[in-house]
């Protein structure tokens, strides 16, 4: 994503590879929320993640004063998985159940914080998800209450729900939220703790690995869309803020939710409780933005592997929507 603000590149190249080596589009939405910020609060369509500057050396002055010193943080981590899977409930029989992980992986900016502690509140609340939610996150905020969205961490949040799920019929609905680069790799940062990176590879093995037959993976980001091919198989739907050679907007310091995650998130699932319908309601309504700011379009993708569509349309008609839910940024 373009935003304003730094970007911490420097941490990307120091790590990057190390595992492996609804209501009518544009009508008022149903929550409070105000339509994302014009292109005034995007940076440069031209620049790109390795542009940054002294941002790095900013965000290690941000480590805050009163937080657990960063090697503290990284003891806690297996004690707070354990807690964090500890608190997931037993899956509803006699139907198909949704299991959601939201990943927020920059820890720079609040925006990815905000999309994965809402995608906490919707699944839970308007998709009969309570107990089947965990969220994982890099923010100075919740340094001592949410566990780091890590590759280390996932891997543990996957197993978790894995052994609890029915892994023949339930759904997993992976949300991935972050910066991505032109490489198509996802950030994972929460300078100076030094973490891995999330790539399309090893994010395929890692899903492979667990058998889960029917994936829903959203991948939040720029040049998203080069996850595609190393995620996209039967049972797997496979959506994308951007196409593999375009940046998605609306991250930064003065954005509180991306395009994609007002579209999809907010907008589309409010509006519906039709997963790929608010895909597609969010395709159109980005699509209007991006116009209205003279943006490249970021072109979001789909790909629908065989059986999850069905399996997806078996899920929502054996539950009934919540009531919406309004998004607010987190405190």
């Amino acid at each position: 994503m373009h935003v304003l603000g730094h970007f911490h590149a420097a941490s990307v190249a120091a790590t990057q590879g190390s595992r492996g080596t609804s209501p009518v589009v544009g009508s008022a939405p149903a929550t409070s929320i105000t339509t994302p910020a014009s292109a005034s609060t995007v940076i440069d369509e031209g620049s790109d993640v390795d542009s940054a500057d002294d941002g790095e050396d900013d965000n290690a002055d941000n480590w805050p004063a009163n937080a657990p010193s960063p090697e503290q943080v990284l003891y806690a981590q297996p004690k707070m998985m354990e807690k964090a899977v500890g608190e997931l409930t037993p899956r509803v029989p006699g139907k198909p159940n949704l299991w959601v992980i939201a990943f927020a992986g920059d820890g720079g900016e609040d925006v990815f914080r905000n999309e994965a502690e809402y995608a906490q509140r919707l699944f839970a609340r308007r998709f009969d998800a309570q107990g089947h939610v965990l969220v994982l996150q890099n923010n100075p905020a919740t340094l001592d209450t949410r566990p780091l969205a890590t590759w280390s961490n996932l891997e543990t949040a996957l197993d978790g729900v894995a052994s609890r799920m029915d892994r023949g019929q339930d759904i997993l609905l992976l949300y991935l939220t972050s910066h991505g680069t032109e490489d198509h790799t996802l950030l994972v940062d929460m300078n100076p703790l030094p973490l891995d990176q999330l790539d399309p590879d090893g994010l395929a093995q890692m899903l492979a690995s667990r058998h889960i037959r029917y994936k829903v993976v959203v991948v939040n980001a720029c040049y998203s869309g080069g996850f595609l091919p190393s995620l996209r198989g039967d049972g797997t739907a496979v959506l994308t803020a951007a196409r593999s050679d375009r940046s998605s907007f609306g991250c930064g310091s003065d954005s509180d939710i991306t395009y994609f995650g007002h579209a999809w998130l907010v907008d589309g699932l409010n509006q519906t409780d039709d997963i790929l319908g608010a895909f597609a309601n969010a395709k159109k309504e980005i699509s209007q933005w991006e116009q209205r700011d003279k943006l490249t379009p970021s072109e979001p993708q789909l790909d629908l592997g065989f059986g999850i569509a069905a399996q997806l349309e078996k899920w929502r008609t054996s539950h009934k929507a919540g009531p919406t839910i309004e998004f607010s940024a987190a405190k």
